[in-house]
């Protein structure tokens, strides 16, 4: 059966109890996540085999990751093994008016003395019909860049889908090249690329154009981006409005070069995590848009819908099933027990 595959970085994730701030702390809550392997561990609780490919070290912690990952079935046939260390990340939860904070600790990872040839591609892919990467893979390090880049020339020309979250992360490309300079290359391989209007002016220098027809720009921003990488067939752009860190109003629209389409709005009011929401909202697309590929406006609404349930659950992972998004969906938002 086709798969998914996603390359990038997976990190043990440690994070304060309830709300507390990392200066008053005397423990951490240990889980794995990260960008790419989010949406593997989506996809493959919607139901679509998803292949997740990155580096671990050959410790212990390599393993336990490499388990959490299999417990939720994902195929971690392709993870190689070596460097010294895994990556990780602190997590700081806000609340109210005080935004979480997130530090990272990922210098000289397994993943970011990854290099290009250190993959077989040629096995990864082989059944594969998609393949997504993230923006925060090529800014951990060159060689991530490169084999990144490698990757997507591979699934190029095998003609496989390509997606891609832009996700720029300014405290992560410290390695002597700047986003604006990397990511062209590999966005022009790409068949959708999903991101916000930030991603699009740091790292393209595209800003928003607002008119009577789009009062805030967001179809000038998928436009100039369709206009600069001409192989992608649809811009996704997510539509986050932050009351404060427990509030939030959640959607997005896409273009696929004729016409904008527009999910419904979330208002999400009592936030539990919200770290994965834009990895639950590419895993909803991309389940949908396989599931519905003549039907854009259900792929989107389910990506909208499933990421909305995502910021009910503790972790980066989006453990919800189909039936609980359509049922959201169609309506069903009153969170009653289901018996």
């Amino acid at each position: 059966m086709p798969f998914v595959l996603t390359f990038g970085e997976i990190m043990l994730r440690l994070s304060t109890p309830g709300f507390e701030r990392f200066t008053q702390a005397h423990s951490f809550e240990a889980r794995f996540g990260g960008g790419e392997a989010n949406v593997a561990v989506s996809l493959a609780g919607l139901g679509l085999p998803a292949r997740f490919v990155t580096r671990l070290p050959d410790n212990d912690l390599g393993r336990s990751c490499r388990m959490e990952l299999l417990r939720y079935g994902v195929n971690t046939d392709f993870i190689t093994t070596g460097g010294d260390r895994l990556g990780i990340y602190f997590l700081e939860t806000g609340a109210v008016n005080r935004p979480s904070q997130v530090i990272y600790d990922r210098a000289h990872s397994s993943m970011a003395t990854i290099d290009a040839g250190m993959i077989d591609w040629d096995k990864a892919f082989a059944g594969a019909e998609w393949f997504h990467f993230t923006g925060i893979t090529p800014a951990i390090s060159e060689g991530a860049a490169k084999a990144c880049l490698e990757a997507v020339h591979f699934a190029n020309k095998k003609g496989i889908t390509v997606s891609t979250d832009l996700n720029f992360r300014k405290s992560l490309w410290k390695y002597g090249k700047k986003a604006a300079e990397v990511m062209p290359d590999l966005v022009a391989g790409c068949d959708l690329i999903l991101g916000n209007e930030e991603d699009a002016e740091m790292v393209f220098g595209i800003r928003p154009e607002p008119s009577n027809e789009d009062a805030k720009g967001y179809g000038s921003v998928c436009r100039q981006l369709m206009e600069r990488f001409p192989r992608t067939k649809n811009i996704v752009i997510t539509l986050r409005g932050s009351i404060n860190a427990n509030h939030n109003t959640w959607s997005g629209v896409m273009w696929d070069g004729k016409k904008i389409f527009r999910a419904p709005e979330y208002d999400i009011t009592h936030i539990v995590d919200r770290v994965g929401g834009g990895d639950s909202f590419m895993a909803g697309l991309i389940y949908g848009m396989i599931t519905w590929p003549a039907d854009p406006q259900r792929a989107l609404d389910f990506a909208a819908a499933a990421s909305c349930l995502k910021h009910t659950i503790p972790g980066d992972f989006n453990l919800v099933s189909v039936r609980e998004v359509e049922r959201l969906m169609a309506g069903d938002a009153s969170g009653r027990v289901q018996r």
